[in-house]
């Protein structure tokens, strides 16, 4: 699962960006990767194991509000169960 946010730029600069992966590893657990950072620019990658499904998408779907209520619109998403 993969979605793309993106923040309204202000005069001047360029957008930033929240990008959020959700896969299963080769071990049966989960890895949400989060990459955030300014287009053209540097980036920050985070990286967070779960072994359940559940709680994995549980901090997806946080990840997620938390960056819609900071004012991120969503550009893209893909995956079967990509939340919209």
């Amino acid at each position: 699962m993969r979605l793309l946010l993106q923040q309204k730029p202000l005069a001047g600069e360029a957008p930033r960006y929240v990008q959020l992966i959700l896969q299963q590893d080769l071990l049966g657990g989960w890895t949400l990767l989060r990459e955030t950072g300014q287009i053209g620019g540097k980036a920050q990658l985070k990286r967070e194991q779960y072994l359940e499904r559940d709680a994995a998408l549980a901090a997806f779907e946080k990840a997620r509000d938390t960056q819609l209520r900071k004012g991120f619109l969503v550009m893209f998403a893909q995956g079967a169960d990509a939340p919209r």
